[in-house]
């Protein structure tokens, strides 16, 4: 019988709101302490200091070989159950086993030195990692070509764009040889083109029966890739099963928590590298005497949004997801262009026009994107929820049957008699 590569047993991390954990786990958290606790706890003489568990009694056996998808909303203990499992910081209770070399891509660089050349951060995150210097040599060339950055190879990273940094990031953790790989969020940075490598790499990975650990909120990718899945909800294990099961449960608790009206200004859902502009979402049918949204209505998507200085060329996208997080259709701003179009703007509302929504009866959600010339300011996924009602739509006197899919469309049947 195969023994376990990862044994998580009742495992917990608190910290401390209000004053710096007094356990820092890191150097870089040490040094910080040490110029701030001071300062901070005089500051407030007395006061009593409240305790946060990010995680709290979670029990795991994982085996060699399985790929196993870790979801739940933003604030879960996703991250921090990735962290402890990588000894990038300490449990406050409990104990790992980890049985094998492990790799992880947590954020984007993790590992990497800015002052160093991209040559020099293959080699230093290799050895991080445990790996001899033949061994990086051997999958060096690989590594490069899957990063796409043979022309700033011996370009201190501090220079490369923010794509270059993920990619390079990637390509080491995702090919050195380690029996264990963890991957959080990296589908959340890049292009489409990119993330469908990283998702082949992935793919490739467990087909060499490597174990993984994969967090995303793209709940295709995880339904393809993962033979297993643990569903984390405040800090505890809530359901570890198939993925199926699993992601069915997440995406129908997920969905009578969001309403078609949000404030966005501490969404959940924000990646972690946006910037907080958008501040507001809500989701209308344009009918005036709608109780709510039909199949075939005309809906609005209105987004209130607060800039840090005036932009010019503001770009908008929406994408809508069905209740299993599978994007249905996606429209932007660089497709059509909105009217009128401001040269500069600092403060203002988008205002998204949708004629004859296509979408079967079932609840829905938006991913929101606000950008400028091509480049993501705030993100936020889930934004928000809708749900779509039957109509007769095709005025047939029958309601389309929701197995027919997410959406419908109309067509021109002709039904011929062929003589033999």
């Amino acid at each position: 019988m195969n023994r376990s590569a990862i044994v998580v047993e009742d495992l917990g991390k608190s910290y401390r709101l209000g004053q710096r954990n007094t356990g820092s786990t890191s150097f870089r958290e040490a040094v910080q302490g040490m110029f701030r606790s001071r300062a901070r706890n005089a500051s407030v003489p007395g006061r009593q200091v409240e305790k946060f568990w990010a995680l709290k009694g979670i029990s795991l056996d994982i085996k060699p070989g399985e790929v196993v998808g870790v979801v739940g909303r933003n604030g879960a203990g996703k991250s921090t159950l990735l962290k402890i499992l990588s000894r990038i910081t300490e449990p406050t209770e409990g104990r790992v086993r980890v049985r094998g070399r492990l790799a992880s891509l947590l954020e984007v660089g993790t590992g990497f030195h800015i002052e160093l050349t991209g040559r020099e951060n293959i080699y230093l995150n290799g050895s991080i990692l445990g790996m001899r210097k033949a061994e990086i040599d051997r999958k060096f060339d690989e590594i490069v070509a899957f990063a796409e950055v043979e022309k700033f190879l011996d370009t201190q990273v501090k220079y490369y764009s923010s794509g270059m940094y993920v990619r390079l990031a990637f390509a080491v953790a995702a090919h050195l040889e380690t029996q264990i790989l963890v991957v959080d969020e990296v589908l959340a940075v890049g292009d489409m083109a990119f993330q469908k490598k990283c998702l082949g790499r992935i793919e490739e990975v467990t087909k060499e029966g490597r174990t993984v650990l994969f967090v995303s909120h793209h709940m295709p990718a995880v339904q393809g890739l993962c033979t297993r899945c643990v569903y984390l909800e405040h800090g505890k294990l809530k359901l570890d099963g198939d993925p199926t099961t699993v992601l069915s449960a997440y995406a129908r608790e997920a969905s009578e928590k969001l309403n078609a009206e949000e404030n966005l200004e501490n969404h959940p859902g924000r990646q972690s590298d946006s910037k907080p502009v958008m501040t507001w979402v809500r989701v209308t049918n344009r009918s005036p005497h709608a109780a709510g949204i039909l199949m075939g209505d005309d809906i609005q998507v209105e987004v209130k949004f607060r800039t840090p200085e005036p932009m010019n060329g503001v770009t908008f996208w929406v994408f809508v997801k069905n209740n299993m997080g599978t994007p249905v259709f996606g429209v932007d701003t660089d497709i059509n262009a909105p009217v009128p179009t401001w040269e500069t703007i600092e403060k203002g509302r988008v205002v998204c026009l949708i004629d004859r929504l296509p979408l079967m009866p079932g609840s829905y959600t938006l991913d929101l994107y606000f950008g400028s010339r091509n480049m993501n300011i705030d993100v936020i996924h889930d934004a928000c929820r809708f749900d779509v009602d039957g109509a007769d739509v095709f005025g047939t006197g029958k309601i389309p049957h929701p197995t027919s899919g997410n959406v419908f469309w109309p067509a021109t049947w002709e039904i011929l008699k062929e003589d033999d």
